[in-house]
């Protein structure tokens, strides 16, 4: 894949954490370590999707790209994200970078 990819991508995870943080989503402990062991999508019988996305989605998507691993052929979060953060805060903000996200694939 393009170096372009690898540089926006890592420039949407950034502005992602952001958003995060400003919504109050960001959250200092980890999820358990059982909550890691899910085999279902988006992790979503452990944990809550705002801690999916932080403590998957940004940290697996942050060590493919840091260990120049290759990238997934496809990404489609974002219509999770809208079920997901019905009620959130920066909602529409949050949605529209996981929808860029997506789009780079």
């Amino acid at each position: 894949m393009p170096d372009t990819l690898r540089t926006d991508l890592y420039a949407l995870l950034t502005e992602l954490e952001q958003t995060l943080r400003e919504a109050g989503l960001w959250e200092a402990t980890p999820p358990p370590p059982e909550a890691f062991l899910s085999t279902v999508p988006f992790s979503a019988d452990r944990m809550d999707f705002n801690a999916w996305l932080q403590w998957v989605f940004l940290a697996r998507f942050r060590a493919l790209l840091e260990g120049d691993h290759p990238l997934p052929g496809q990404c489609d979060v974002a219509p999770m994200a809208e079920e997901a953060l019905k009620d959130a805060p920066q909602r529409e903000r949050i949605i529209h970078v996981i929808a860029r996200i997506d789009a780079l694939f």
